[in-house]
């Protein structure tokens, strides 16, 4: 299958060369030329989540240099469980934080590790990967990318705005991977390795690379956890459900809409935003325009120029039919705060704040209706919003106390790309 770019500008191009590439190089993002069918997927048939990952990814890499190896890196990628619990009657929850980093981005950045780490390997040469964090972007990616031969990892992350365990698991990992404090936004950080990637001799220099969710490598399988979750839940309600996701820079979301065209049982997708209201705007006004990002609880969503927002223009380039089918809600931190209360005074449930956005949504305006909340992070790396809310200690996961126990280090830098390479 071939990979071309949202702008058109730019060759066709296979998944591992979309990959290994991250941004097109007319600025465009990759998407598929078009989408296979999942047809009859017999997902009862199917022992285990990584050998429905080879099933649902493998004609992606057909006559791709990594086709012999998508079983293994399927393997490698997804070692850890994935839970849909229900909460009550057809309230589900996709609990998508039980890997290394308790978020849901340790599915994508360990995908693309793995697939990275093997095409350096057969071209014998290194990389140096650039991601943008709003939280936890680069946690996961960092983990994901430790220690893996050929590759350097450069983490940017936006000074004061991410939450205390984030930042250490942005920078407890030295060797190949080194975490940069920047004096500015997510948006400003986004900007910079766009500005990096822009720049042809750096670019060449350095051998860049994105690991952020404007890579494929990123998308791909994180379409996998809505097949594996819409089956589930059919096969147990015998309704298709409606998924709300917690939605930032927009790839987790649009992963869910590469699952709908493929053809998994998905009702609607619906997305919770926290006070970034640029796409509820959009679907009001019809015009969609950026704009500087807000400061709020559920921080890893704090973006207001959503890349991947790209993506779903390309999958419906007509306005009136990507507004039919996308529908979104923004939820604020006193609403974000009564929900985490709430849910746990009701259910013992306890959620971080990203997920409490998509909850509220369920609450206003789908109860009683068959819904899957999509559960992004782990509640422990938010202890200091959530633990006063509830009134006791979250337990925090092995996986995330043993990132917490490492020591750390950071480079504080201003705005300028440049300063990520002195």
């Amino acid at each position: 299958m071939k990979f071309v770019s949202t702008r058109g500008k730019a060759p066709a191009v296979s998944a591992s060369q979309a990959i290994m590439q991250g941004l097109a190089p007319d600025g465009g993002l990759y998407v598929p030329e078009s989408f296979p069918s999942l047809g009859n997927l017999a997902i009862h048939e199917i022992s285990s989540y990584p050998e429905l990952a080879f099933e649902v990814l493998a004609p992606f890499f057909e006559d791709d240099p990594l086709k012999e190896d998508l079983a293994e890196i399927c393997m490698d990628a997804f070692n850890f469980p994935v839970p849909l619990v229900t909460l009550k009657d057809q309230d589900a929850v996709l609990e998508l934080f039980h890997g290394p980093t308790a978020a849901f981005k340790d599915f994508g950045a360990r995908f693309l590790a793995a697939c990275m780490e093997r095409m350096l390997a057969k071209e014998q040469r290194k990389l140096t990967i650039l991601v943008a964090t709003s939280g936890d972007t680069g946690g996961a990616v960092a983990a994901a990318f430790a220690n893996r031969k050929g590759i350097e990892v450069k983490v940017l992350y936006p000074k004061g705005r991410v939450s205390g365990r984030q930042q250490q698991q942005l920078t407890c990992w030295g060797a190949n991977i080194q975490a940069y404090e920047v004096d500015g936004s997510f948006d400003d950080c986004q900007k910079m390795v766009k500005d990096a990637f822009m720049d042809q001799t750096v670019s060449r220099q350095w051998g860049l690379s994105s690991a952020n969710s404007i890579n494929l490598g990123r998308l791909l399988p994180q379409s996998v956890y809505y097949v594996f979750a819409s089956h589930l839940y059919t096969q147990a309600f015998g309704k298709r459900p409606i998924f709300i996701i917690p939605s930032g820079n927009v790839g987790n979301s649009c992963a869910a809409f590469w699952a709908l065209t493929m053809g998994s049982p998905i009702e609607r997708i619906v997305l919770s935003v926290n006070e970034n209201k640029t796409i509820p705007e959009f679907l009001t006004s019809g015009i969609y325009q950026t704009r500087p990002s807000v400061q709020t609880l559920a921080n890893a969503m704090d973006v207001g120029a959503p890349s991947n927002m790209e993506r779903l223009f390309n999958l419906y380039p007509d306005v009136d039919t990507l507004k039919s089918m996308l529908t979104a809600y923004s939820v604020d931190d006193r609403t974000i705060q009564a929900t985490i209360k709430e849910v746990y005074g009701e259910l013992g449930y306890i959620l971080c704040p990203h997920t409490a956005t998509a909850e509220r949504v369920r609450r206003d305006h789908f109860a009683g209706q068959p819904t899957i909340v999509v559960s992004t992070a782990h509640p422990a790396k938010f202890e200091q919003v959530v633990e006063p809310l509830i009134g006791t200690a979250v337990e925090v996961p092995q996986n995330l106390a043993t990132l917490l126990d490492k020591p750390s280090s950071f480079k504080a830098i201003g705005t300028d790309y440049k300063d990520l390479f002195n």
